[in-house]
């Protein structure tokens, strides 16, 4: 990794999906090294803004800064983690992981290496050489992790990677996550719908209204991620936000 992760911000931007406004007159900055959560009701615009951070959509007024410079497009500095796996299904666990590697510049002999110590980071040793479709959503999932954080990305995006696991699955995630941004720091910016989830993984909490409304509250965690703090007039305000915005779905 460069250093612990790049700057992103938002600058005054409106953004619109499929030429519907979602978003007008957002401002919002991610601090280097950070992991900065979004939540806020369904349709509010979160994964558009990640997309927004990304370089995949471009906004319609306004700026997406990393490290002060525009994004204009897409950039390995800037890896995407989706809900639905993207491993190339014709790709071993191993190879999906190479793939990274080679795109940062890895020479070809040093990757295989490089491979199998990330493998066995997240837990699936003996299984480098299976496809995705051989392993469960969990292990694709770190699978996924695994290859965004090898391309030493200064920031990585994450769109609810792990909305569709199961309670424990999702539980042993998140605490990988963690273990892994501790060991590889960058800045990730976490999309979530679950409070929980965003004070047990957020270094910040920022709730988005429903589209067109600006951001409903940007929250600070008290000692993130330590164990046995009281984190629930936090939730209390999280939630008041979210209701504010018309929206408890997220609990």
């Amino acid at each position: 990794m460069s250093g612990i992760g790049m700057s992103l911000r938002l600058d005054r931007i409106d953004l619109s999906y499929t030429g519907t406004p979602v978003i007008a007159d957002l401002s919002l900055e991610v601090r280097p090294g950070e992991i900065l959560i979004l939540t806020g009701p369904s349709g509010c615009g979160k994964s558009t803004v990640l997309r927004a951070f990304a370089g995949l959509l471009r906004p319609d007024a306004g700026q997406v800064l990393a490290d002060s410079t525009q994004v204009a497009g897409t950039s390995r500095d800037r890896a995407v983690v989706f809900q639905d796996n993207a491993l190339l299904p014709w790709r071993t666990v191993r190879s999906n992981i190479e793939l990274a590697l080679k795109l940062r510049g890895e020479p070809r002999a040093g990757r295989k290496a490089l491979a199998e110590r990330w493998i066995e980071e997240i837990g699936l040793t003996g299984f480098a050489d299976f496809l995705p479709k051989s392993l469960s959503g969990g292990m694709r999932q770190r699978v996924q992790l695994a290859r965004g954080l090898a391309g030493a990305p200064r920031s990585v995006l994450m769109d609810e990677p792990f909305g569709a696991l199961d309670s424990q699955t999702r539980a042993t995630m998140q605490r990988l996550l963690v273990d892994t941004w501790q060991t590889h720091p960058t800045t990730i910016v976490f999309v979530t719908h679950d409070v929980d989830e965003a004070l047990l993984l957020g270094d910040r909490v920022a709730v988005l209204g429903r589209a067109g409304e600006p951001l409903r509250a940007l929250l600070e965690v008290p000692q993130p991620r330590a164990v046995g703090v009281d984190r629930s007039q936090l939730r209390a305000e999280i939630i008041t936000a979210l209701d504010h915005s018309g929206d408890l779905a997220a609990l």
